[in-house]
């Protein structure tokens, strides 16, 4: 691997015309062909396997025009203070409302509240049902501009008027810090690299290879049914392993620099070392990310595909365009430990200064004297953190979370005041009587079980289709979508629905959004496990290949769950808990996203291993030539720590810009995984692996000699490097590349 890689490397050094203009010519392609696709809204969701699903494909084929999984818009009305809603003025206020309202091409029906008796008992809230004839994820603009201008004209009346439902799903926003994010990783690399221009090279390529992804997600989004928050996730990945990888590949480059060798030669080891840690890096986020495909939720899958992509490009990018670059800056690219002179450099340091041992020495030294009281403090402090994942509560969010300044949250407010907080997540009970011979004697039998139910506020009667074979009937709860009690009562009516099958030809079958919701929570639930096992088993037979060893794979994954918990922890504390909620921007706690734990598994694990990878196979490389496993580990901290660190930071600052994001759940998950990388690089691989490893001494690097002769030998530390001089090079060596 090294010996190939390092050919590579030379070869973009001598070719970088070749390759620059091959990246360039992928970015202006993948351009021109997001440029040119059809605009695509957010993916459809569907769950499959889940009862809520099978619901509303049966509405589909039993109710052809109900539009099952349809958009649905709560125009809520508010009479002034003193008045009601049935007085003359704001009667014709709501009834023309109501008139507009059903104007639209892509309206199915809307229900008038004095007819449908949907006006609260004091007669001072109402709220007309609209429904669409495509998800609010499909609805087009013009549509959504209508519901909100028509919602504008009522208001002009004195009347309060406020929109929710899903008929107004809006792309998130990410706010400014996201542009604070790069920018804050672009002084973290001027400072790691003393340079200007060593320091634009890795975001420059990070910037490319994000651009090459998301702009083929853009152009393939419409065929292949992608959705914005797939981009957003390609992004936020793309963006901190692309920036992560290049550092690596420039730092090794000038640390090879600063021994003495040409730049061609060192530009081929740089990516032969550091490039063969890239690769195995890249995989295990790769590994992570397609392993979504487990939980079988269609969505997932497409954003962990396109998201590993991304990665893949990266990889790709920082292994033959980042040679090419340290080729067109020739000498302005200085050793390790000379800054250019714009900032400071070609100043005479004294001896003593000189002699010194950096930060990342020092900090070694310590934990290899100190190891055991260093690593039962990091792993108390991880605990403490853990402590509130006990509390995990799972749930989606809905019209509840969003900030009060929206109009979906004022409408929810204002349906809690005047009908109750059920009102809010309503159930649809969906009765197949197809195979029944007393379809309606069933129907009643069923409504009259869930009147039985406790929290239970209101049964409408069943509404049949034509054929006479298929009913619904909506329940209304007594407390809102998101709480226990509600998700007591959807398994109380699939209970109830089991005991009339038993008794009947009937099959009974509970759907809405609130019940979906509660479906999708149980499915990831169910996946967490069996994910966690295939991506922590296949990364872990990963990392031995890489290694040579079974107990440092095995305490890279155990320190992974430790700050996977420790940042769960932390997103429970702020998010369900409420700590340091106005900090962050949190107006309305509640449970935490069901998605994050399983997203947080395998993003966090992926770019843990990234952190591992980097650090322990250059004390490995020592070990390798010679080195006692004390020193190795100095000899790895002195080289790797820097880098690390700063790679660390610059992730953590591109996670955080995306907290200040309009949507709760993008601001959950870049919270998450920015503590996710701090507790996990600052923490498990500063402090908990250089203790165990010091701990462990010559037997971490065991291997059972059976499984030496079996494994493969990808030399990641480059020991075969050391065969290589660059004065024996070949000259016509990148044919001979292209031959093999």
């Amino acid at each position: 691997m090294a010996t190939f890689l390092y050919k590579v490397g030379r070869l973009a050094f001598r070719r970088r015309h070749y390759v620059a203009l091959l990246w360039i010519a992928l970015l202006t392609l993948a351009g021109v062909g997001a440029a040119s696709a059809p605009a695509a809204g957010a993916s459809s969701f569907s769950v499959p396997g889940t009862e809520a699903q099978k619901a509303f494909d049966l509405l589909e084929q039993r109710f052809p025009g109900m539009s099952a999984d349809g958009a649905t818009a709560r125009v809520v009305f508010k009479a002034p203070a003193g008045e009601k809603l049935d007085s003359g003025a704001n009667k014709a206020t709501v009834e023309k409302t109501v008139k507009d309202l059903g104007d639209g091409s892509e309206v199915v029906s809307v229900a008038d509240p004095f007819k449908g008796k949907a006006v609260s008992k004091d007669g001072t809230i109402a709220y007309a049902s609209v429904k669409y004839k495509v998800s609010g994820m499909e609805l087009k603009d013009a549509s959504k501009d209508a519901l909100k201008e028509t919602a504008q004209q009522a208001r002009a009346s004195g009347l309060t008027v406020e929109v929710g439902g899903d008929a107004l799903t809006a792309t998130p926003e990410t706010g400014s810090t996201e542009i604070i994010g790069i920018a804050i990783a672009a002084v973290v690399l001027v400072i790691t690299f003393g340079s200007l221009l060593a320091a634009g090279f890795p975001l420059l390529t990070a910037l490319i290879g994000v651009g090459i992804g998301v702009s083929t997600i853009t152009a393939l989004a419409n065929a292949l049914d992608l959705g914005t928050t797939t981009s957003t996730l390609a992004m936020m990945i793309g963006l901190a392993v692309g920036i992560d990888y290049a550092l690596f590949i420039v730092s090794r480059y000038r640390a090879e620099l600063a021994e003495g060798r040409e730049r061609e030669e060192a530009a081929g080891r740089a990516v032969g070392t550091a490039g063969s840690a890239v690769v195995f890096a890249g995989l295990t986020v790769v590994i992570a990310l397609v392993g979504l495909a487990v939980v079988n939720i269609p969505m997932l899958t497409k954003m962990g595909v396109a998201a590993a992509g991304t990665v893949a490009i990266a990889v790709l990018i920082a292994l033959t365009m980042i040679p090419a670059l340290l080729g067109y800056a020739g000498k302005k690219i200085k050793p390790t430990g000379q800054k250019s002179k714009l900032l400071g450099g070609g100043r005479a340091k004294s001896a003593e200064k000189s002699a010194r041992p950096n930060m990342g020495t020092r900090w070694a030294s310590f934990v290899v004297r100190r190891p055991l009281a260093v690593l039962l403090l990091g792993v108390i402090g991880l605990g403490a953190a853990a402590i509130p994942a006990a509390s995990l509560e799972l749930g989606l969010p809905d019209d509840g979370s969003q900030p009060t300044s929206t109009t979906q949250r004022r409408a929810y407010d204002l349906l809690s005041e005047g009908f109750g907080p059920g009102f809010n997540g309503p159930l649809m009970v969906v009765v197949d009587a197809k195979d029944s011979k007393t379809p309606k004697a069933d129907v009643t039998t069923v409504t009259d079980k869930i009147k039985a139910l406790k929290d239970v506020t209101t049964v409408t009667p069943a509404t049949f289709n034509k054929d006479g074979d298929t009913a619904t009937i909506t329940v209304v709860p007594d407390s809102k979508p998101s709480s226990v009690t509600t998700e007591d009562l959807v398994h109380g009516i699939r209970d109830a629905g089991a005991e009339v099958k038993a008794d009947t030809d009937s099959s009974v079958l509970v759907t809405g959004t609130t019940a979906m919701n509660i479906d999708v929570s149980q499915k990831l639930n169910d996946a967490l496990i069996p994910y966690l096992i295939l991506v922590v088993g296949l990364a872990f037979l990963l990392l031995i290949v890489v290694f040579r060893s079974i107990l440092v794979p095995l305490k890279a994954a155990l320190g992974f769950l430790l700050s996977v918990m420790a940042a769960l922890g932390a997103v429970v504390a702020v998010f369900q808990w409420g700590w340091l909620s106005g900090l962050m921007g949190v107006e309305e706690t509640g449970p935490v996203m069901s998605m994050m734990p399983i997203f947080m598994v395998g993003v966090v694990f992926g770019l843990a291993m990234d952190y591992e990878v980097f650090l322990v196979t250059r004390m490995r490389e020592a070990h390798v030539h010679g080195e006692k496993p004390s020193q190795a580990i100095v000899t790895g901290f002195r080289h790797s720590a820097r880098v690390v660190t700063a790679a660390a930071v610059i992730m953590i600052a591109v996670f955080s810009g995306f907290i200040s994001s309009s949507e709760s759940m993008i601001k959950m998950i870049g919270f998450g995984l920015a503590i996710a990388v701090f507790f996990d690089a600052f923490v498990v691989r500063m402090a908990i692996v250089p203790a165990v490893l010091a701990l462990l001494g010559q037997r971490a690097w065991w291997l059972p000699k059976w499984l030496n002769r079996i494994l493969p030998n990808v030399d990641v530390e480059g020991e075969g490097l050391r065969k290589l001089d660059s004065k024996d090079s070949d000259p016509d060596e990148d044919r001979e590349l292209v031959r093999a």
